[in-house]
Parts: C-alpha cells; sequence; structure tokens
C-alpha cells in the first residue's frame, strides 16, 4: 500500500488518519478497460446490463499517485442526465479511498497491484493483478498501440448512491480531459470466489485503452 505526504490546502479525513487533495483532482496516467455484459441481476445496485471493468495507473503530475481497479455501469437520472455508477472500486492508496468516499461517495477499498509493462516500438503489453489479502480479485493481460494514437478530448461524470462516509447523500462528480485512446486486445481471469466473482462469467465485449491521459475529476 501507498501512503504519501499531506500538502498545504490538503483535506482531513474523517478519522483524521490521512489527508487528501480538495476537489477538483487533476490527473495523468492511463487505463486499460474492458466491457462486460452481465445477463442476469446480481443485486440491487448490479443489475444485468453492460458493465466496463478497468485498471487505471495514476502517474507523476497527479496529486496521488496510485494503482486502481474497478467496475462501473452506465446510467441515466432525471436530474442529472447520463454518467457512470461505480459499483466496485480498490487502490493502494490510503489518502485516494478516504477522498473518493467523502468527496464522491465512490466506495473504495484497499487492496494489492502488481503491474508489467514492455514496448516494442507502438506496441504496448501490459499485464495487471489485483488482490485483496490473499484472495485474487482480477488479473488481465492487454496489447495495444494507443500510444500512436492522435489525442483527442472526453468527458463524462459519475453519479453514486449515499454511504456512510457522504451522510447517506448521493453525490456527483464531472471529468474531463484528452488521451491517445484506440481498441486493445484483452484477456481477464477473475476469481470466480472473489469480490468480482459475479463478473467472472460474463461475456467480454469489447477493450479499450486510454494511454496518457489528461483529466480533471470533480
Amino acid at each position: 500500500m501507498t501512503s504519501q505526504t499531506s500538502q498545504p490546502g490538503w483535506v482531513q479525513s474523517a478519522s483524521g488518519e490521512v489527508s487528501y487533495p480538495p476537489a477538483p483532482w487533476d490527473m495523468v496516467g492511463s487505463l486499460w478497460l474492458t466491457l462486460f455484459r452481465v445477463r442476469e441481476p446480481v443485486d440491487d445496485l448490479r443489475p444485468a446490463g453492460v458493465y466496463g471493468a478497468a485498471f487505471v495507473s495514476y502517474d507523476e503530475g497527479s496529486p496521488l499517485t496510485y494503482s486502481e481497479l474497478l467496475v462501473a455501469r452506465p446510467i441515466s437520472t432525471d436530474a442529472h442526465g447520463r454518467r457512470v455508477s461505480i459499483t466496485d472500486i480498490w487502490v493502494d492508496s490510503p489518502e485516494s479511498v478516504a477522498g473518493g468516499r467523502e468527496l464522491w461517495a465512490i466506495p473504495k477499498g484497499l487492496c494489492d497491484f502488481s503491474f508489467e509493462t514492455a514496448h516494442t516500438g507502438p506496441l504496448s503489453m501490459t499485464e495487471w493483478t489485483a488482490t485483496e489479502g490473499r484472495t485474487p480479485i482480477a488479473s488481465a493481460r492487454f496489447r495495444d498501440v494507443s500510444r500512436a494514437a492522435l489525442r483527442l478530448p472526453f468527458k463524462g461524470g459519475t453519479w453514486q448512491p449515499g454511504i456512510e462516509d457522504t451522510g447517506g447523500e448521493e453525490r456527483t462528480a464531472t471529468l474531463k480531459g484528452s488521451s491517445k485512446a484506440l481498441p486493445a486486445r484483452a484477456h481477464w481471469d477473475l476469481n470466480p470466489t472473489g469480490p468480482l466473482g459475479w463478473l467472472a462469467g460474463a461475456r467480454q465485449l469489447a477493450s479499450f485503452r486510454q494511454a496518457a491521459f489528461r483529466m480533471s475529476f470533480g
């Protein structure tokens, strides 16, 4: 797990154990995403439908540097329009956990990651694993040439149901930035007895990578 030194202007967490940057967070890094179709509802927060599972590396130049695994689904609300809602998420930064939960009701937990990437010309080959204690969550391998793509803008937003850290209040956030994005080849291994076991039998639809993104989130 990574722990980072508080900076002037950072927000003290409710627990008093860590501090985190105020919103918005201006992040740089890369994202590896695969879309899955879940045919049967899992629970109230995870109905049948399309989900995106992604590994993310937030790199130097970000106020916090850490790794992330998340699963999200597209939603549409009367008040906030089209957004995504994050159902499952882990990071290796206590500061990111506190900030994500208290600012935006994003239900972050802690886990351990391994990450390796290599390049041959424009081709990138990347391997990720995420483990919670001794329990594997997921691993994935990606091949892409996104570093050679043109930089294009993107924007979006999140909506999260209330959690204890927000006093039960729902929260929204907007994101906008730019990246070099292209389709990727991907293979996922999801532990059927782990916390993402409900996604293990889902059909993989398509994969993408956002290389060298620059993003404001908050």
